[in-house]
């Protein structure tokens, strides 16, 4: 089965790895994009790219602030990831206990 567009999910678009990077670091402050770069040592065409592939499935959002465009990861959209995949932390800590049981009586 075909993967969804980037440009719809979410879950797309996070697995890039330089889009995590840049959601978390925006996530405690709006920074820019010239800001971005420089902490990611990226060039900052790349940034805006993945920023507007953030921005269109909603996990970033943007406002302008004179001449600048200042960017915040969008924590509304990330609780529908957040939740979706805390169903998964239930069946991961019932894997490791039973994984940690089984060790112990191996001893």
């Amino acid at each position: 089965m075909p993967r969804a567009s980037t440009t719809s999910d979410p879950f797309s678009a996070i697995a890039e790895p330089r889009r995590r990077h840049i959601l978390e670091f925006i996530a405690a402050e709006e920074r820019s994009v010239n800001d971005i770069a420089d902490f990611l040592e990226m060039r900052q065409p790349s940034v805006s790219k993945h920023l507007q592939v953030l921005r269109d499935v909603g996990l970033v959002t943007a406002r302008r602030d004179g001449r600048q465009t200042l960017y915040r990861t969008n924590a509304d959209a990330l609780r529908t990831i957040h939740e979706w995949s805390r169903m998964f932390a239930q069946h991961w800590g019932g894997q490791l206990r039973r994984i940690k049981a089984h060790a112990e009586e191996d001893r």
